[in-house]
């Protein structure tokens, strides 16, 4: 009597490789998510306000929908302004306070039109524009609630970036912008408070 011939399908083991290929490639884990300094400006002499509080308010509502991005951002521009108030200005006096009051703080995506056609096939194209801002308002006023004193800075920034940027990557751009941004109001309230408000310095 001949032996009985097995036949083995190949089919099932081919499944079986597919099925630990996707387990394998479920299991692989993406790349971490960058972190990112905090924005700090400790390291820069304070400015000693003669008043005897200081206290930061925001005008700027994010609106967290599009085209506003700024809640996005590792660091957004209102989270950035307020730090800046905390390190760089102090309650030296004995009367009266400064009012710091964040104007503006957004950032606008705007998508970019594409070259279409064969160009665009094979080019890298910049796909959207960054446009940031950021605003503050410092006003001095006595206990009577009288106006004493008022500086105002605005820095603005832009940027375009490649469509084929990674999400780690973007949240560098972003956080280069706003650390630019940033670096542009602090040169400027540092003149205006220095031209404007010297009288109030200790």
């Amino acid at each position: 009597m001949e032996a009985p011939v097995i036949l083995l399908s190949r089919l099932p083991l081919i499944a079986l490789a597919g099925a630990v290929a996707a387990a394998l490639a479920a299991c692989e884990t993406p790349p971490p998510r960058p972190t990112f300094p905090e924005l700090t400006w400790t390291h820069l002499q304070p400015f000693s306000l003669d008043v005897a509080e200081i206290e930061i308010t925001s005008d700027y509502l994010p609106p967290l929908a599009p085209p506003h991005v700024e809640h996005l951002f590792p660091t957004p521009p209102l989270r950035a302004a307020e730090r800046w108030a905390r390190d760089r200005l102090r309650a030296a006096g004995v009367q009266g306070r400064a009012v710091v009051i964040i104007a503006d703080a957004r950032v606008i995506e705007t998508r970019l039109q594409g070259l279409g056609g064969l160009t665009g096939l094979f080019t890298t194209e910049q796909a959207e524009r960054y446009d940031a801002a950021v605003e503050v308002v410092i006003e001095i006023r006595s206990d009577r609630g009288y106006l004493d004193g008022r500086v105002r800075a605005r820095a603005e920034r832009s940027l375009t970036v490649p469509e084929d940027l990674t999400l780690n990557e973007r949240e560098q751009v972003w956080f280069e912008l706003v650390e630019a941004l940033m670096a542009d109001l602090n040169a400027e309230l540092e003149a205006n408070i220095q031209e404007h408000l010297q009288r109030f310095l200790l």
